[in-house]
């Protein structure tokens, strides 16, 4: 008896020290990915676009609930939070994954194919998730399902986020992750670290590319609007030709990335996407409008470059005797991984599958605005086998664009290896 009291009690402490081990999480990976699938096929078929997931949040719900799990519905108007909380003390970490669709007309041919309309900008679209947020969505639900059953030896809590509009809200709305932190999903507990993942603007020849510091722009429209004075097209000399003044202006802001700015402490793009003036082929217009795009990575640098593209216009047309009324749109900052973050989470990343190192990926991406708020990484999951298949090379925004499904397995093991290593540290 004596001797089995002895063992006993050493037994105690190893069963408070128990750890979770990378196979337990790869045993449960593998034994949700058929629900796992089932319910990223369900969100490709059913999108929604941004501040107005209705369906697609009631979904995430009832699965949550359906693990247990109390959540927080209607923040930001259609997003969800909810905590899984471990059956020991440690830390708060927090997992995001965005909801929303795109105006896209879907064209793959899949049997779950979307079908669904939506309103954008006042007229019927088709809608589809062109970027991936139908697995974004599935491969959390599979993480909060894993690390839902090993809470009772989770090393703190778990966060799980499930943000609306990340495409951007409905005109003269605001949404997506900075209208939930305004909310205040973070006022009575902050994580210690946010992760989440992208399918797809994946390059390289590993199934996993994580960039350090700088990792994706932030996206800022402007508008200028050229007014110059009509004439007749066979005498010029007459008026003041906005159309030839914008032709100056669109060359002009060329040399602001290339001469004006230091190409060697981040790069930076300025493109003009939209030009529209005059009627008739021997009228020269009083007004051109022009629309385009800034990309940037460090924060002076962006204000320098909304600074020097509005100065150039102005100078420009006053050189001709224009006019230029400026007009700038703020979108998302740039996307930051923290370095530390990266350095403490690349032994977990590298253990579960091949990694690549990444450089400053130019297209914009909202979790910037929590990893404004704390230390965050994001990663990029390849889109189609290692080995290649053209059928999954159609980039992300494309009606072509469709999900490798296998891999849905690996990013349910990614989320779930980050937190349990983080919190386990």
């Amino acid at each position: 008896m004596k001797n089995i009291l002895i063992t006993a009690l050493l037994f105690i402490p190893a069963l408070a020290n128990a750890q979770i081990t990378p196979a337990q999480i790869d045993e449960l990976a593998a034994g949700a990915q058929e629900q796992v699938v089932q319910w990223r096929r369900w969100f490709h078929q059913n999108p929604e676009l941004g501040n107005r997931e209705f369906k697609t949040s009631a979904r995430i719900a009832e699965i949550l609930e359906g693990m247990g799990l109390e959540v927080k519905t209607g923040v930001a108007h259609t997003g969800l939070v909810a905590i899984i909380e471990g059956g020991k003390p440690g830390p708060l970490v927090a997992l995001r994954a965005d909801i929303d669709a795109l105006p896209v007309k879907e064209q793959t041919g899949l049997p779950f194919a979307s079908e669904a309309k939506g309103e954008y900008r006042g007229q019927e679209v088709d809608v589809m998730h062109a970027c991936g947020h139908d697995a974004h969505m599935s491969m959390l639900l599979g993480a909060a399902q894993v690390l839902n059953a090993l809470k009772e030896d989770l090393a703190g809590s778990v966060m799980l986020i499930f943000q609306p509009a990340e495409e951007g809200p409905p005109q003269g709305e605001e949404g997506g992750a900075e209208l939930m932190l305004k909310e205040g999903i973070w006022d009575e507990q902050k994580p210690e670290a946010v992760f989440g993942i992208h399918v797809g603007l994946n390059p390289s020849d590993s199934l996993l590319l994580v960039t350090p510091g700088p990792a994706m722009a932030a996206a800022d429209r402007f508008e200028i609007r050229v007014k110059g004075v009509q004439t007749h097209g066979a005498m010029p000399w007459a008026g003041v030709d906005p159309i030839v003044v914008a032709s100056q202006i669109v060359l002009g802001l060329q040399t602001i990335a290339s001469r004006q700015v230091d190409v060697t402490l981040a790069p930076s793009i300025i493109s003009v996407g939209r030009i529209s003036g005059g009627v008739r082929n021997n009228v020269i217009p009083d007004q051109v409008e022009m629309e385009g795009t800034i990309r940037s990575f460090d924060a002076d640098m962006r204000k320098e470059i909304h600074r020097r593209i509005e100065n150039t216009a102005r100078g420009i047309a006053a050189a001709a005797g224009a006019e230029v009324e400026f007009e700038l749109d703020l979108g998302t900052p740039a996307m930051v991984n923290d370095y530390d973050l990266y350095d403490r989470m690349m032994p977990t990343l590298k253990r579960v599958t091949s990694v690549a190192k990444g450089h400053p990926h130019t297209t914009a991406e909202d979790f910037a605005y929590f990893a404004l708020a704390a230390p965050s990484l994001y990663v990029f999951l390849g889109n189609g086998p290692v080995e290649g298949d053209a059928k999954y090379d159609a980039p992300n925004h494309s009606p072509f664009f469709d999900m490798y499904e296998p891999n849905l397995e690996t990013g349910v093991r990614i989320l779930a290896n980050l937190v349990v290593d983080y919190l386990q540290d």
